[in-house]
């Protein structure tokens, strides 16, 4: 129960009971947790949706939307934005690009990824709410499927840096990625398709590919970017489908 406490505490913003005795060692533990979290960030994405709906598609969009950043204090959005302006003003430069990934201000890569990524969740969820062909079942399992890759990462990729991104890979079971990824694929086949379920790992295959071809390794915000880029590719996967 420690360990989920932990994870929650970590990945969100929802009020938990304070723990004592923490050892900073019982983070990397709790990352076997982060699916969880994800179906839990999920339901409340999913029940703010439908508390919307009655009146208008998008409002119930962009409460669904005001929700996912406010649950998790834009913690993967503040990584993508780190990410997008190093990958912008490095040009290729390994010392620039750890440079430029630390520090705290926001360029205009970040902010043009910020507004892509916000509006892109917005308009997709708008649309899972409005089609009658669409399940909220989605909007359930796609910020799990993410968190999950965040663990896929940490374990299959080198740290760039000393961090908290190597953390997630210290104390959990090898086989923790494949049973939850076999967990999440059943539950995505039996509510929203198989096709959804495949290419939900696909996304995270390809987040992977990116990581290691152009970085060589990851680091906590390619983790937490890696979430709202999945994040968002799923949607828009599920729009297409």
């Amino acid at each position: 129960m420690r360990g989920l406490i932990l994870a929650v505490q970590f990945l969100t913003r929802l009020p938990t009971p304070q723990l004592a005795d923490f050892r900073q060692e019982e983070l990397s533990t709790s990352a076997i947790w982060f699916p969880l979290v994800g179906l839990l960030i999920g339901l409340l994405l999913a029940v703010a949706a439908q508390m919307g709906v009655h009146a208008n598609h998008w409002i119930s969009a962009l409460l669904a939307v005001l929700v996912w950043v406010g649950v998790t204090g834009a913690l993967h959005l503040d990584g993508a934005a780190d990410l997008a302006d190093a990958l912008g003003a490095s040009h290729r430069d390994p010392e620039r690009f750890m440079s430029v990934l630390k520090d705290p201000h926001i360029g205009t890569f970040g902010v043009v990824v910020l507004i892509s990524l916000i509006i892109t969740k917005v308009i997709s969820v708008a649309w899972i709410v409005q089609s009658p062909d669409a399940t909220l079942w989605a909007l359930l399992l796609i910020p799990a499927w993410a968190r999950l890759g965040s663990l896929y990462w940490s374990q299959s990729l080198e740290p760039l840096a000393a961090g908290r991104g190597e953390r997630f890979a210290w104390n959990i079971p090898e086989n923790t990625v494949w049973l939850w990824g076999v967990g999440l694929f059943t539950l995505s086949w039996i509510t929203v398709s198989l096709l959804f379920a495949f290419l939900a790992i696909i996304t995270l295959l390809l987040w992977r590919l990116f990581l290691h071809w152009r970085l060589g390794g990851m680091s906590g915000d390619c983790l937490g970017a890696g979430i709202e880029y999945c994040e968002c590719a799923m949607l828009l996967v599920l729009g297409l489908l």
